[in-house]
């Protein structure tokens, strides 16, 4: 499907946005997997908070971003799958925290500590 691997893809938001486009599609693919796959491993490694750190993550990934493509993503569509992953990531590491910890008595999922 991708003829070449370049070290920008994580931080590529200037590819064509386009259903034809190979390299489009494996980043969108890519970014999205691994934010579901992130989400699944904050659950199993903080238990809490889960919103917390996929909002530090998202953040810090934008950050890295701009540094690197030496300009802020402008590109709609960019904007949108990183809102998605991060909606992925939130929703289910949440439930699989709420659900894997919900015996623990110490476990509150909107509390504040």
């Amino acid at each position: 499907m991708l003829k070449h691997f370049d070290g920008l893809i994580p931080f590529d938001f200037k590819t064509e946005p386009a259903e034809s486009n190979s390299k489009y599609l494996v980043n969108l693919l890519s970014l999205e997997l691994t934010y579901f796959c992130s989400g699944l491993l904050f659950a199993a490694v903080v238990r809490r908070r889960v919103w917390d750190y996929a909002f530090t993550v998202t953040l810090l990934h934008v950050m890295i971003t701009s540094l690197v493509m030496l300009e802020f993503p402008t590109v709609w569509q960019w904007w949108l799958a990183l809102g998605s992953g991060l909606f992925l990531m939130i929703c289910n590491g949440q439930l699989i925290a709420y659900f894997a910890c919900q015996s623990e008595q110490t476990y509150a999922s909107f509390s504040i500590y």
